[in-house]
């Protein structure tokens, strides 16, 4: 393969299908006079929010309601639920304002199964033009906590965690929970210099319950943007407790970081040289101090948008060292968009079938990768990796829904290990 260059942003594709707006009967009875704003606002204090109730045109939606608290100051509000936005028409998601109060509020109808992290814009003033290109970029830019949402999620080069929103039958988090009966296992972080790529980056490595030096040859995992993984969101724990519930075995991880966002766009983008330094470099480091395997049918290579492409096109470029790759919301329109340019899909088009199995999953709300995503579904079932599984989750390009599908996708590839 031809040495890649990355683009600076995804292509443009067609625009998403529109949410389905609604209309809340909390805040229809606010705007009615049924209730006092300080009774609406109570309420809000206590049940939290967004507000859910159920759609009264459909037992299998909610409608979901986002509120701001404005003040005089406030003279525009911007909902900004993970994907459920058009980037072409940011003006959809604008709160309105119940007249003579300081509720403002914006309703989508979503199915039951439905989660999202995310933030509120808020203009107080000091922003450009109202209406023009840089007024939007500026509004997003003007991202708020949900102060009546406790429930929160750290977000990657980002201080602020974003609010989360999960409907009553959306898978849950539990395995992410920290449990006092659950053995811990212990976590280090190093410096590992790579030749390949000519930099040096931190690395997180999870050792099992025990020590991983009274077991030999273990599974491994590398999951790609370790510093999301580990510092952020915890990946040991869930580690803890897969292990401990005997879903799959005492394995180490390797938790390489992205650097920054230049850097992950290049060394993420079908970048051969990264797929030397996990080869040549990074595994055999661990193994100098580990006992993890050789085994590829016992390695697991993972990642999520561009570490889910990287995922699949390191196992296919170098499947003696990766029999595994677990690929959430991947990022297979690359380099371009344009169907047949698309290098994974072509890869897995033009090689022979190859001893690797492939979890493949995306967000519904994902309208920019499904469309390539699943055209590569289809060219693996075509090119006869019958054990290729793939599915689509409720949600968009979002830490909430990976976490659990990088839990499913664990117990899948290594639950029999």
């Amino acid at each position: 393969m031809p040495e890649s260059t990355a683009p600076s942003r995804p292509p443009r594709l067609p625009r998403p299908e529109p949410v389905a707006r609604a209309v809340s009967a909390r805040v229809g009875r606010l705007a009615a006079g049924e209730v006092t704003e300080a009774e609406f606002w109570r309420a809000v204090e206590a049940d939290g929010s967004p507000l859910l109730e159920p759609d009264p045109q459909d037992t299998g939606r909610m409608v979901v309601t986002f509120v701001w608290r404005g003040t005089d100051a406030t003279r525009a509000v911007l909902a900004l639920p993970n994907k459920i936005v058009d980037p072409a028409d940011p003006a959809g998601n604008l709160m309105a304002r119940v007249p003579g109060t300081g509720v403002w509020h914006w309703s989508v109808r979503m199915r039951r199964d439905w989660r999202a992290t995310y933030t509120i814009g808020v203009d107080e003033g000091g922003g450009p033009a109202s209406g023009s290109p840089e007024y939007w970029r500026w509004l997003r830019a003007q991202q708020r906590p949900d102060p009546f949402n406790p429930h929160t999620l750290q977000r990657r080069w980002s201080e602020a965690p974003a609010a989360c929103v999960e409907l009553p039958d959306a898978p849950r988090g539990d395995d992410w929970r920290v449990r006092s009966d659950v053995r811990c296992g212990a976590v280090s972080v190093h410096t590992v210099r790579s030749e390949h790529l000519g930099n040096e980056r931190r690395v997180w490595v999870y050792e099992p319950p025990g020590g991983a030096a009274q077991t030999a040859d273990l599974p491994v995992l590398v999951l790609f943007d370790g510093e999301a993984w580990q510092p952020a969101l915890g990946l040991a724990t869930l580690l803890d407790n897969l292990i401990a519930d005997g879903r799959i075995p005492p394995l180490v991880a390797l938790l390489p970081e992205a650097l920054d966002v230049g850097t992950r766009w290049r060394e993420l983008g079908c970048e051969d040289r990264f797929v030397g330094f996990l080869t040549d470099e990074l595994l055999p480091w661990a193994k100098g101090w580990l006992p993890v395997t050789d085994d590829p049918a016992r390695t697991v290579l993972a990642g999520q948008s561009l570490g889910g492409l990287t995922a699949v096109y390191a196992a296919l470029r170098a499947p003696h060292r990766f029999g595994n790759a677990l690929s959430q919301s991947g990022s297979f329109w690359w380099p371009d968009g344009r169907p047949g340019a698309e290098l994974v899909t072509r890869l897995a088009a033009e090689s022979p079938r190859l001893p690797v199995r492939l979890r493949l999953s995306a967000g519904e709300q994902e309208w920019v990768l499904l469309p390539a995503t699943r055209r590569l579904r289809d060219t693996l079932r075509e090119r006869g990796y019958a054990d290729a599984t793939y599915r689509e989750f409720n949600g968009g390009h979002d830490y909430l829904c990976w976490r659990t599908e990088l839990a499913d996708g664990l117990v899948e590839l290594l639950g029999q290990s």
